[in-house]
């Protein structure tokens, strides 16, 4: 672990990197973009195994063989769109504004973090349900799952340095796997409550 230096010891370097794209040309790039806002609209709308890549290729207004040699198939967009929506959530802790960015208090960023993450999850909830059971423990041997779970270790060592804080970060990380999310809005809980549950188990937590 790093030294306890305050919310700012939270830094790029110190955080493992997800999978970066390989550069690529400004068209090319203004292609995928598209290509992959489409799928977020309509996966939204209409659930993702009921959108087709013609769908898909026609909602992004581009032809079907680009979206083909682009993703492959609807699984190969899936799994791109997650990438993407996680590099960004990424960007957001390493380099963003507080409290989910650098320059907040540990407390503060902890919440912040499970705030958005929420969101994300909720949004792409069949996504993240078939990444985490794709096979026994894949949720935990992905990269994301080892980004966060080294972000929070480090924020409960900033706030709470007699804790294990690497275990308080599973901790932390177990009410988000997705087939729980996903069965627990099946049962009607509301978004708000669950996220509140979260603040404040999060917050009771790091508050000793």
């Amino acid at each position: 672990m790093s030294d306890r230096t305050g919310p700012e010891s939270v830094s790029p370097e110190a955080l493992p990197l997800l999978d970066q794209p390989r550069p690529e040309r400004a068209d090319a790039r203004r292609n995928r973009l598209k290509v992959l806002e489409a799928a977020d609209r309509l996966f939204a709308e209409q659930g993702v195994k009921n959108v087709s890549l013609d769908a898909i290729a026609a909602e992004a207004g581009v032809g079907k063989g680009t979206v083909f040699r682009r993703f492959g198939d609807r699984a190969g967009l899936a799994v791109a769109l997650l990438d993407e929506r996680e590099q960004e959530l990424q960007a957001k802790i390493l380099t963003g504004p507080p409290p989910l960015g650098p320059g907040a208090s540990p407390a503060e960023r902890v919440t912040a973090f499970l705030d958005a993450y929420v969101e994300l999850l909720d949004r792409h909830v069949e996504l993240f349900v078939d990444s985490e059971n794709a096979s026994d423990g894949a949720r935990y041997r992905i990269g994301s799952y080892r980004l966060w779970h080294r972000h929070l270790a480090m924020l409960v060592e900033q706030a709470r340095p007699e804790l294990d804080a690497d275990y308080t970060a599973h901790v932390i990380l177990a009410p988000l796997a997705a087939d729980l999310h996903q069965a627990l809005r099946a049962e009607g809980f509301a978004l708000d409550r669950m996220r509140e549950g979260l603040r404040a188990a999060a917050t009771a937590l790091l508050a000793g």
